[in-house]
């Protein structure tokens, strides 16, 4: 639909508030120019459709599906589930057949990740538990053999020496053996941690807060190709990036989070897309990924609008495939979307 022209009336493409008082200091009373402001919405055509085959037997579902994990290279589908006299884990191979589950010393798993590599393999577990089990974040084997322990047993803290937690959130190990860790989902701590391997502390960033490289529940975090580490700051409806090795702060995302914040950040493959999922609206958000540089503003250029009340945690995506895996606590169920590409 077309534009009348009105008076004097001038089409401008401006991007904020600010914009708008120049244009009253510039023009003064009488006829304002036609203001209209940038969008981040860049949606031209759907890159992802629902696999509706996935998984082979959706009833195995017996819990609140809080998180997934993908490991690529062997092939396997890690779920974390809650629920009383449910099993916490369930694995299963990409094509949906059910292949092993586990009911271990997992109290209430929250987030998940795989590091896989050609020789070894293994998943981590974020537990927000308040029992014997919680406050901690848990490495098993890809057979749910317990390995190794983050932080102390059904013990709240904020140490670093030894390491605590308060609810944690989500953790990404490099294959470096580096380990960021989100911690506070609504315990006490509001922060980014960087450990090196052995698990001392190389820097922390991070308080309850909303200014710069502040938190209200840091939910999710990921690192990308060049250096940074991306955090989906629930609470304050943004996105946060920080340089990996310094910790320094690099800026924020917040224009696409109007609605609702982001509960995940997750990058694909070839690090073109920031995919992330809006548990209060329903919705996965497919971000243009900033390259090299200054991350500007967020881009959205697509969008997959799921079913009233599927209420999207968190997500992961196939390395190889590129498909994404949504865990839905509302659903209590994993979906999977692959590329149309």
């Amino acid at each position: 639909m077309g534009l009348r022209p009105c008076g004097r009336a001038r089409l401008l493409l401006l991007g904020g508030v600010a914009s708008v008082l120049l244009l009253a200091a510039l023009y003064g009373p009488g006829p304002q120019p036609l203001v209209v402001f940038f969008s981040p919405w860049r949606i031209e055509k759907q890159l992802y459709k629902l696999d509706l085959g996935w998984p082979k037997f959706p009833e195995l579902f017996t819990g609140q599906t809080f998180c997934v994990a993908v490991d690529h290279i062997h092939g396997l589908v890690y779920v974390g589930q809650r629920g009383d006299r449910v099993p916490k884990v369930l694995v299963f191979s990409e094509d949906g057949y059910l292949l092993e589950v586990w009911n271990t010393t997992l109290e209430m798993p929250h987030g998940m990740f795989a590091l896989n590599t050609a020789n070894d393999s293994s998943v981590w577990i974020t537990d927000v538990g308040t029992g014997e089990y919680g406050h901690t974040i848990k490495q098993y084997s890809p057979s749910g053999k317990l390995l190794q322990v983050l932080g102390i047993p059904g013990v709240a803290g904020s140490g670093t020496n030894p390491v605590q937690f308060d609810q944690p959130a989500e953790i990404y190990v490099e294959h470096t053996g580096d380990i960021y860790i989100v911690d506070g989902d609504g315990g006490m701590n509001n922060r980014l941690l960087k450990l090196t391997e052995d698990l001392k502390t190389l820097w922390l960033r991070g308080e309850n807060g909303s200014g710069t490289a502040q938190f209200r529940i840091p939910h999710s975090v990921t690192v990308d190709s060049f250096g940074r580490v991306w955090v989906a700051d629930r609470g304050n409806q943004r996105i946060q990036a920080f340089d990996k090795t310094t910790g320094e702060w690099l800026g924020s995302w917040s224009s696409c989070f109007v609605d609702d914040g982001p509960y995940s950040v997750r990058l694909t493959a070839d690090q073109k897309y920031m995919i992330t999922v809006q548990l209060n609206i329903d919705r996965v958000l497919i971000l243009a990924a900033p390259p090299v540089g200054s991350i500007g503003d967020c881009v959205v250029v697509d969008t997959i609008q799921l079913a009233a009340r599927v209420r999207p945690h968190l997500l992961d995506i196939s390395m190889k495939s590129g498909a994404l895996y949504v865990a839905e606590i509302g659903a209590q169920q994993v979906q999977k979307y692959v590329p149309l590409d």
